[in-house]
């Protein structure tokens, strides 16, 4: 791929604060795309991706909310429009994946894991469809994760978000592929990232038995590298597709 190959495309990539998100709105960046950082609440964390987009020479906009919340869903694809004048890419990082036994795993927590990373990808695609469709290279990514292919302990709640993720990019892929909008999922895995933010919750268990086949684990930039290249014209015959950027750590 050239330096600049996503030039003159808009990016909306979700949970965009930090790790791999922060990764990706990067990469994007240094495709020559002008980048939508979407955060929930963190605005200092969101602003210094920001600054660090605009340092690669792309335009960056900031915008808080919900990807939970229909109205916020709504409102975070019209305000991208409203700045940039169009959407090609959008990028479904935002989750939640605290750990908690499943006998102690409330309803709330549930909805909340649900709600972000399910709900807000479905919420956030239907919203940026129109946008898609009227692009020449509209893209949706999806960010799934390891565990919803090998099961882990005390993550009934992400592990089911996660698997609705592959289940909804199939569904997308048929609906909008026909009409020219590529929708992949991109599994990350054994990534070391910085697991402080409270959504985070911490490392998680299941590294502590999994390891990969190239002997390390994974940086958010390796991911981020998958989504450039799904956005990019080079993948426009792929869609419907999981790519695993987990170094062997599960062989589909």
């Amino acid at each position: 791929m050239n330096n600049h190959e996503l030039k003159g495309h808009v990016a909306l990539v979700t949970g965009a604060s930090r790790n791999i998100g922060r990764a990706i709105a990067l990469s994007l960046a240094e495709a020559g795309a002008s980048i939508a950082i979407v955060a929930r609440s963190d605005r200092a964390a969101a602003d210094a991706v920001a600054r660090e987009v605009e340092a690669k020479g792309s335009p960056a906009t900031v915008l808080l909310g919900d990807v939970s919340q229909e109205d916020d869903a709504a409102r975070l694809v019209g305000q991208v429009v409203e700045i940039f004048g169009r959407l090609d890419i959008l990028v479904n990082n935002a989750a939640v994946r605290r750990e908690a036994p499943i006998e102690t795993l409330s309803f709330a927590d549930w909805r909340e894991v649900m709600g972000v990373t399910l709900d807000g990808a479905f919420l956030m695609s239907r919203a940026a469809i129109p946008h898609l469709l009227a692009s020449s290279q509209g893209t949706i990514v999806n960010i799934g994760g390891l565990t919803a292919y090998t099961g882990a302990q005390h993550r009934a709640h992400v592990i089911s978000a996660k698997a609705g993720l592959d289940g909804l990019t199939k569904a997308l892929a048929h609906e909008l592929s026909p009409r020219g909008v590529t929708v992949n999922l991109v599994s990350p895995g054994m990534i070391d990232t910085n697991r402080h933010h409270p959504s985070a919750g911490g490392e998680p268990g299941h590294h502590k038995t999994t390891n990969t086949l190239v002997g390390r684990r994974g940086t958010p930039e390796e991911v981020a590298a998958a989504v450039r290249y799904l956005a990019s014209a080079n993948a426009r015959f792929t869609t419907g597709q999981t790519l695993h950027v987990n170094g062997g750590a599960f062989l589909p």
